[in-house]
């Protein structure tokens, strides 16, 4: 099927139209979860648009199983923002949004997200809180996103938008696409140019399940150019006009902020020097910096969140067996 509605009656034609699209690269052993999830929403007006990234772990196969259910279509291998940038160039909605292929939407997240952004004209975005949930689908937990702070997330690195976020395409045209340079933060650099345009909404409730495993992006150890990324983009962040003036004002903590997260990113892969190097240069950025909670807590996740991830998940296995 190519990419448009499908029929519906006179008033729900009335409903915008919402295009979701599937970047997938090479997670076939979750892509049916994350197909039937979008699906299987109550709302009216969806269009899938599933992009296979060049897989070659069978993902064309399942996809193949759903004939004209959606449009779908492979492509050479160009990274998840430009595959991203393709889909929402083939949408025809009037709101937009994106579900990595290893991830699901909980029942009733579209009409929620349509909702929100009916009764709000100004507001150009709404995310909601999602369920960590491991390789087979049992939730870890349940993760409460904050309320949206254009300041948290320049200053403080906070990005409060996860999977299940909605946004207008209105607000994506004027913000621009998302940049293909970028592998390991692209979502963050998107949330910045898009914080620009208006208003994000916050839902309280669960709209989408976020998957960790072993091939994740957010789980997977970085490699030195991606590491880099924090730093990168708040750095070009600030050569731009648009910066509003009091986070202008506050560039040396963000900066300082942003040399964190590129530490995380490095220890998490065994690059200690160079990790403890950005650490060293956000204590010269903005001293105070080393009395964040926050920071601590990065610093903490980055020597012990992937064996914690994985022994969790084996004593669930372990404890699922047992009669």
């Amino acid at each position: 099927m190519m990419p448009g509605a499908s029929s519906n009656s006179a008033g729900e034609n009335a409903a915008p139209l919402v295009s979701i699209v599937i970047p997938a690269y090479n997670h076939a052993a979750f892509l049916d979860e994350a197909i039937k999830s979008v699906l299987a929403q109550d709302y009216p007006q969806v269009e899938l648009i599933v992009l296979d990234d060049g897989s070659t772990d069978g993902t064309t196969d399942i996809l193949r199983r759903y004939s004209e259910q959606f449009h779908w279509e492979s492509h050479h291998n160009m990274g998840q923002a430009a595959t991203l940038n393709k889909g929402f160039g083939m949408a025809c909605g009037e709101i937009l949004s994106y579900l990595s292929a290893d991830d699901a939407l909980l029942p009733g997240a579209v009409t929620a997200a349509v909702d929100a952004l009916t009764a709000i004209p100004d507001a150009v975005a709404c995310y909601g809180d999602f369920n960590l949930v491991d390789p087979n689908s049992r939730i870890i937990r349940r993760v409460r996103t904050p309320e949206f702070s254009y300041f948290d997330l320049a200053v403080r690195g906070v990005c409060a938008p996860g999977p299940g976020a909605f946004f207008r395409r209105s607000a994506y045209s004027t913000a621009g696409p998302w940049n293909p340079a970028l592998r390991q933060i692209p979502d963050y650099e998107f949330w910045l140019r898009l914080g620009l345009q208006g208003r994000f909404l916050r839902i309280p409730r669960v709209l989408a399940a976020f998957r960790v495993h072993d091939s994740s992006l957010s789980f997977t150890p970085s490699d030195e150019s991606r590491s880099e990324e924090p730093v990168g983009v708040l750095q070009s962040y600030f050569d731009s006009p648009c910066v509003p003036l009091e986070i202008s004002d506050a560039k040396k903590q963000a900066l300082s902020n942003a040399h964190f997260l590129s530490g995380r990113l490095h220890i998490r892969a065994g690059r200690f020097r160079a990790g403890f190097s950005h650490v060293g240069a956000a204590l010269r950025l903005h001293p105070s910096n080393l009395f964040s909670p926050r920071n601590i807590r990065i610093l903490i996740n980055a020597l012990v969140n992937r064996g914690a991830h994985r022994l969790w998940w084996n004593l669930r296995s372990f404890f699922a067996r047992q009669p």
